[in-house]
């Protein structure tokens, strides 16, 4: 009889193949991260240069690891320039979807800060990248391979090799942000050229809109500090809603900023109220210009028995400005 884990690994690879070869209709999606603001200008390319002075982060995410699938590695900088009036990004990410499926990209990007008032500002931005897809063929199993005893010991006849089995293509994207002392809200949309990204068949890459807005609430009016340990604690509450394809997704929840400790909780779900996903708890600790956070998923939703969940880890650093700016007001929007 086949072991648990070689049951395991043969469900995961025929689920895979299935819905890429025999599901009609079906729609990629993009990665998606818990920490939206580890990750600014993935979220809203809008927020590229929102710091002011030089940023970097990086992310890994492990999604449903008990099902071995999904690994997400992202590295990103971007700083804000008098020179050009705006911020310039660069965004890399590279997506394992499973043991013979990677999707690496590369993103450049410029926003442009327009001030509305003198409290109010816009950021406008645009996004180019080049996104690779590749195939490990030989890692992939059918059904006809599997001998119920012994496991994978057959070739298949069911699919013929594809002819490529790497794939590059270019696309845009665009967002705003606008945002004051203690509020902020945007919109984005990426993939606006809907390139093809499929193998065996021609397969439009749906865009993804992106909204998201929030706030900051001081629960200690006074501003002078009187513990030199801790900051004022600040609570962010927040929400962001995304629509890919068929596709709806409801984020909403809130931070607790008592530096240099960083707690949130986020909830996922469908925008239908009875199609829950997941319970996002987060910490991080962020001191002076360095930080680093820490999420779980709790799967609610049918996978709850199976996935695992989902772990992600954010490291992050902002470094001294290269020169003098103006007077020029940074996004206060949460770090995670």
């Amino acid at each position: 009889m086949l072991s648990n884990i070689m049951k395991k690994r043969i469900l995961c690879l025929l689920l895979a193949c299935t819905a890429m070869f025999f599901t009609d209709g079906l729609k990629a999606q993009d990665p998606h991260f818990s920490q939206f603001f580890a990750n600014p200008i993935y979220t809203n390319p809008a927020f590229a240069g929102s710091a002011i002075c030089p940023r970097v982060g990086i992310s890994y995410r492990d999604q449903w690891p008990s099902l071995g699938a999904f690994k997400t590695f992202s590295a990103s900088y971007d700083q804000y320039f008098d020179a050009i009036s705006g911020g310039i990004g660069v965004y890399i990410m590279s997506d394992k979807q499973s043991d013979f499926y990677r999707i690496n990209t590369a993103e450049l990007i410029y926003s442009l800060r327009v001030k509305l008032t003198n409290n109010i500002t816009l950021n406008l931005a645009a996004q180019a990248n080049i996104t690779n897809n590749s195939l490990d063929w030989d890692k992939l199993v059918f059904p006809d391979q599997i001998d119920t005893r012994y496991g994978v010991i057959y070739s298949s006849t069911l699919a013929e090799h594809p002819d490529e089995t790497s794939h590059t293509y270019f696309d845009v994207g665009a967002g705003a942000v606008i945002f004051s002392e203690n509020w902020y809200a945007g919109v984005a949309a990426v993939n606006l050229l809907r390139p093809d990204d499929g193998f065996i068949s021609y397969n439009r890459l749906p865009v993804k809109f992106t909204a998201n807005a929030g706030m900051r609430f001081n629960l200690k009016r006074d501003a002078r500090r009187t513990n030199a340990l801790f900051g004022q604690p600040v609570i962010s509450p927040n929400i962001i809603f995304q629509h890919q394809g068929k596709f709806n997704t409801l984020n909403y929840g809130a931070y607790l900023d008592w530096s240099p400790f960083i707690f949130g909780a986020w909830f996922r779900q469908s925008m239908a109220f009875s199609n829950k996903d997941a319970l996002v708890l987060l910490f991080g600790l962020e001191w002076g210009d360095y930080k680093i956070g820490y999420s779980y998923d709790i799967t609610v939703s049918s996978l709850s028995n199976v996935s695992g969940g989902a772990h992600e880890i954010s490291l992050g650093a902002k470094f001294p400005c290269p020169e003098k700016h103006k007077k020029i007001r940074a996004i206060k929007c949460p770090t995670f």
